[in-house]
């Protein structure tokens, strides 16, 4: 059941229990709304929005009532990752940030990016620390860079481990 605010009243829409949702937090990151704006637009019904009863009456919000303000065509493939993303597979989220990188939306990938290394996803924490020290998406900052290749060094990323080597012997 899909429920949608229209002036404080709950409407319900008549879509299949099988529509995608997602986070509010993943809503807000994809069409670069602030939170009070998503919420605004799920009371006056622009967004439809259910509460999983699985996640502690979470608000989610459906994904067709936002995908036209993403900015960017989304395949099925690619709309499959954000829900594998948004449920919080660190794989899916890094591959969803590096999909965003070849689109040239750093800024998204950096929400992705952070979310997986957070999960200690090495390939994401090596990413991460790139982007930090290219400056891509993010501030050029060189000790977050080291911090982020080290900690990926630290939990096995061979790459990271030899950029960190190298780093030692120069």
């Amino acid at each position: 059941m899909i429920l949608g605010g229209h002036r404080g009243a709950l409407q319900l829409f008549g879509k299949g229990d099988d529509m995608l949702t997602i986070s509010l937090q993943t809503g807000t990151a994809l069409t670069e709304w602030s939170l009070s704006t998503l919420r605004r637009r799920i009371n006056d019904g622009s967004v439809q929005c259910t509460h999983d009863k699985t996640a502690a009456n979470k608000t989610r919000i459906c994904f067709d009532s936002i995908k036209n303000h993403i900015g960017m065509a989304l395949d099925a493939e690619t709309v499959a990752l954000i829900e594998k993303a948004d449920a919080g597979d660190a794989a899916a989220q890094n591959d969803l940030a590096v999909f965003f990188l070849e689109c040239d939306n750093a800024r998204l990938a950096i929400y992705w990016l952070e979310l997986a290394a957070r999960r200690d996803f090495t390939d994401a924490m090596h990413l991460l620390g790139q982007c930090y020290l290219k400056g891509n998406g993010v501030a050029k900052d060189h000790n977050l860079a080291l911090m982020w290749i080290a900690r990926a060094a630290a939990s096995g990323h061979p790459l990271a481990a030899a950029q960190v080597r190298s780093i030692r012997l120069g």
